[in-house]
């Protein structure tokens, strides 16, 4: 059994990403900060799935506890076959505002939180020659609107690592995939229900997560951009 890390599993797409892969054959290790929901989630999984779901309380945004998780893993499970980078939050974030506070906020858990987890684990996927890294970007990551500038900035980012790594990782046996979500049913985005068309749900992205993974190992799926119709 594969087991996959997913980040920001506490709710929303990455809880929708656990209890899809957890019930397609993978192990799921469940890593967010709030203790008492990935608690909740993992014992749900669990009972369905016996064995199959671990949770570990961390802030992605200190590499420190990144990397005491992720030798945890190793320790408990062996081989980690793919990292998902979902954590992520969305605040304040035009330039005229000057909130500094939620632009640091989101630089350190968007961009780097996908930094320290991405680089943890790519040493030992080479050396397995096998992996996959799959990061949750956004459509955000494509345009910019007058009040996500800085948010957008984060994203485009994340867009570039999963584009670097694209060469970086070539031919090496581990693939890189990047997924952009438009609008989707979760807290993240509180104006969701203000649109003039239905939302995307949570399971519409961790659909596409499982696709990417369920490819031929000679296939790799760069890029998906996922929106509402």
């Amino acid at each position: 059994m594969k087991t996959i890390i997913i980040t920001g599993a506490s709710a929303g797409i990455g809880e929708a990403i656990a209890r899809k892969l957890a019930n397609n054959n993978y192990r799921v290790v469940l890593v967010a900060r709030n203790k008492e929901k990935l608690a909740k989630i993992t014992d749900e999984i669990n009972e369905k799935s016996p064995d199959t779901a671990a949770y570990y309380q961390v802030d992605v945004s200190d590499k420190a506890e990144v990397e005491a998780m992720i030798n945890q893993v190793k320790n408990d499970y062996g081989t980690i076959y793919g990292y998902i980078n979902n954590a992520g939050v969305m605040l304040s974030a035009e330039v005229t505002q000057g909130d500094i506070e939620s632009w640091d906020q989101m630089i350190d858990v968007n961009i780097k939180g996908t930094l320290y987890g991405t680089s943890l684990v790519i040493p030992d996927m080479l050396e397995n020659k096998s992996g996959h890294i799959i990061n949750i970007s956004s459509v955000s990551g494509h345009e910019v609107t007058k009040i996500s500038t800085v948010y957008s900035a984060t994203k485009f980012a994340v867009r570039a690592i999963s584009q670097g790594l694209e060469k970086e990782l070539a031919k090496t046996g581990v693939r890189i995939t990047n997924i952009s979500p438009g609008m989707v049913d979760t807290d993240l985005a509180p104006d969701r229900h203000k649109m003039n068309r239905k939302p995307l749900e949570a399971e519409d992205i961790a659909n596409g997560v499982l696709y990417a993974l369920n490819q031929p190992s000679y296939v790799n799926v760069n890029e998906l951009t996922i929106r509402p119709n």
